[in-house]
């Protein structure tokens, strides 16, 4: 391996990351690809156990070090025992935040929807970001960096039934805007916007017809990758994103331009 090699690979060895959401899919790429470059990883999952404990071990059959810890984030509780079994294992400071937390819960529309759904997708997708910032600032330094999980929904408001997720994925959005604002220059805080990702959110939520036609009218003609959105989650963590702040990043094929 070249020498500029060795030094990507190495972009993030010595950093301490939190990865939220990362039992499956985009989360769970995320903490690899942390892992990958370097950086020892708490990986919090709600439900997804199996795909969390792998991912564990995997870091650490390659010499790496990583958790997995079961919590919710839309609870104080457990939002403050994942950092606090973070610093228990990895030392006195956390360096990246990456938060991938949320989800659609269901399709409702306006009438079939209650308040109890609009609070719990709320609470899901934008209380538990903040909860998950506000518990890391205090063992953050200059240099830091924090990662949200906005998505294409925040920019168009979603597809059928998706107003509640749309808006909380736009709160996510100006959110992410407000903190760069009152945390730099210290810490950078920057948005991920994705689209159609090959994850089971869409397993679940989207028809197979309409992913296809997605798929087919956008200028690359596929569905992303979580490793795509990882790729993406990895650079804004590291060093080589040093004066990106405050961004809602697109990644979505070219389906959307904003």
């Amino acid at each position: 391996m070249s020498q500029a090699g060795n030094t990507r690979a190495s972009s993030l060895t010595g950093k301490v990351a939190i990865v939220t959401g990362g039992g499956r899919d985009i989360g769970r790429a995320c903490a690899l690809k942390l892992a990958e470059l370097g950086a020892a990883v708490a990986i919090n999952y709600h439900s997804s156990s199996e795909g969390a404990d792998s991912a564990v071990r995997e870091i650490t059959s390659r010499g790496g070090k990583a958790f997995a810890l079961q919590g919710d984030m839309t609870s104080a509780a457990n939002v403050s025992g994942l950092v606090e079994k973070t610093i228990e294992n990895f030392g006195t400071r956390i360096d990246i935040l990456v938060h991938v937390t949320g989800g659609l819960v269901a399709r409702k529309t306006l009438a079939e929807m209650d308040i109890d759904h609009w609070n719990h997708v709320m609470a899901l997708n934008a209380t538990s970001f903040m909860q998950m910032a506000k518990a890391v600032l205090p063992h953050m330094q200059s240099g830091g960096s924090i990662v949200g999980l906005a998505s294409q929904a925040g920019r168009d408001g979603g597809g059928p039934g998706a107003t509640a997720y749309a808006a909380s994925k736009g709160a996510v959005v100006t959110f992410t805007r407000g903190l760069a604002k009152e945390l730099g220059p210290d810490i950078r805080v920057n948005s991920i916007c994705p689209g159609m990702i090959d994850t089971d959110f869409h397993n679940v939520f989207t028809k197979p017809e309409v992913r296809s036609h997605v798929a087919n009218i956008t200028p690359l003609k596929r569905e992303g990758t979580p490793e795509d959105v990882a790729n993406l989650a990895a650079f804004l963590a590291s060093d080589d994103a040093a004066f990106i702040t405050g961004t809602n990043i697109d990644i979505n094929g070219g389906t959307l331009f904003s």
